[in-house]
């Protein structure tokens, strides 16, 4: 570890033992290899290997990409472009965003200042990526309608097919408005559903969709700093629960930390498979793709069809909550 370092974890007081252990200087997490061994990494943490999946029919070849950006939209457009044109090179079919990461999730003033415009222009140009490198984009940006602002995913199939959007529900930020709509949509020819940072949280935004037959769940965030220790742990837990209670894929892109300040995010970009086991992980600082190719057939959504299905108390809420999910072709 490097003095520089090492005295900004002295500083912050965080857990050097702990932040070690959870990987702080490794490049990244890779499971690819066959077989049911154990993959240890620099930093020493074991994930269960999974048999490596060969691009083709049925499966999907997906990407996380862990950037940081900018409060310059064109700046951090250009960035974003940028990774997918690597994410296209490199066979990707979907390339997921951080949250809001066309204005570096900025906060603030800065919304006192933003405008429509610069994000329309940012996000056509990200649209003409898509179309142009023929792949699919979940961008994280940010949206007005009637006057509110709304923290959002732009959803953009292959060929620059805009499917949608997904509005964040439950909010961790003082500038945007609550999204009200549950939607899937296909996605590279899959049905998949959106969550943004906090609302990992809340297992049923989740869960519903995963009803309604989503196979995917595309999390986007920008989560806290490695200054807040307390909260890591349940940020590694959560996506995988959101994965393994519903028998789906769950692919998270998350900010990376500063390494000037330790703040702001602190990466951990991650592709789970259904039965709970990280298949491919990014480190704390660095920027990267996260890929993987899954398996569709082992997104049975099994747990989620069983809580639907099974004679319990549960049954008939459940059902009437699917209802809330919009399914779109």
């Amino acid at each position: 570890m490097s003095k520089g370092l090492d005295m900004s974890y002295a500083g912050l007081k965080i857990s050097r033992r702990k932040l070690m252990a959870r990987g702080v200087l490794a490049v990244g997490i890779s499971v690819a290899a066959a077989g049911s061994a154990r993959s240890t990494s620099a930093a020493g943490v074991s994930f269960t290997k999974h048999e490596a999946v060969e691009k083709g029919p049925g499966c999907l070849r997906v990407a996380a990409c862990q950037i940081l950006t900018y409060p310059d939209i064109a700046k951090s457009t250009e960035k974003v472009v940028g990774w997918i044109e690597a994410a296209a090179k490199d066979n990707v079919d979907v390339i997921l965003f951080p949250e809001a990461c066309l204005c570096g999730y900025a906060g603030g003033d800065y919304w006192k200042t933003a405008r429509p415009e610069d994000f329309k222009r940012g996000e056509a140009l990200v649209i003409e990526a898509s179309k142009r490198f023929n792949i699919a984009v979940v961008l994280g940006t940010v949206h007005w309608d009637s006057e509110k602002i709304y923290n959002g995913l732009l959803v953009i199939d292959k060929g620059g097919k805009v499917r949608g959007r997904y509005s964040k529900t439950h909010l961790a930020e003082s500038w945007p408005v609550p999204g009200r709509t549950l939607p899937v949509y296909d996605v590279a020819g899959v049905k998949s559903c959106f969550i943004i940072c906090h609302d990992v949280r809340y297992p049923e935004l989740v869960r519903l969709p995963a009803v309604a037959g989503a196979q995917i769940c595309y999390f986007s965030s920008h989560e806290s700093g490695l200054s807040r220790e307390d909260k890591l742990s349940a940020y590694g837990a959560m996506p995988i629960a959101r994965a393994t209670e519903n028998s789906i894929f769950c692919i998270m892109a998350n900010a990376p930390a500063d390494p000037k300040t330790l703040r702001g995010s602190h990466g951990n970009s991650k592709i789970i498979h259904p039965d709970g086991n990280v298949l491919v992980e990014a480190g704390y600082f660095e920027e990267r793709l996260v890929t993987a190719n899954i398996r569709l057939s082992d997104a049975s959504r099994s747990i989620a069809r069983r809580a639907a299905n099974d004679e319990t108390i549960l049954k008939e809420w459940l059902n009437s909550g699917a209802k809330l999910v919009s399914v779109y072709d």
